[in-house]
C-alpha cells in the first residue's frame, strides 16, 4: 500500500502545518483527502485505483464511501468500475467516528 501510495499522489491533499497529507494507510485500508474541488479529488481518485490495479490489487466497491467534510450537504459523486459511490453522513476509520461536519462531539460521547 505505501508504494501505491506513494505513486498514486497528485498536488492534492489536506496541509497540517508545513506537511501535507493526502491519504491515511492502514494494512489495507486507505482514506484519500482533499482539499478542494470534486474534479481535483476525482482526478486524484482515478490515480490511485489506476495504481492499485498495475499492483494487482482492486478497489472493493462494497465496502467503499465518500464522505466531504463541510458544514454545508456538498454532493460528490465518486465513480469506481463505473459504479457511484454512496455518499455518506459518518463513517468509521480504525474505530474513530467522522462526520461530514467535522464534528467530534458523537465520537467523544461514545467514549
Amino acid at each position: 500500500m505505501d508504494r501505491i501510495s506513494r505513486r498514486s499522489q497528485g498536488p492534492e491533499g489536506v496541509r497540517f502545518g508545513n506537511h501535507r497529507i493526502s491519504s491515511l494507510l492502514f494494512a489495507d485500508d486507505v482514506v484519500l483527502l482533499a482539499s478542494s474541488q470534486a474534479r481535483t479529488f476525482s482526478m486524484c481518485w482515478e490515480w490511485f485505483a489506476a495504481e492499485c490495479e498495475a499492483a494487482g490489487m482492486r478497489i472493493s466497491t462494497s465496502k467503499s464511501e465518500a464522505m466531504v467534510l463541510d458544514r454545508k450537504r456538498v454532493v460528490c459523486p465518486l465513480r469506481v468500475s463505473g459504479e457511484v459511490l454512496p455518499q455518506v453522513e459518518e463513517f468509521k476509520y480504525l474505530g474513530v467516528l467522522f462526520t461530514s461536519e467535522g464534528k467530534m462531539e458523537r465520537e467523544i460521547d461514545r467514549r
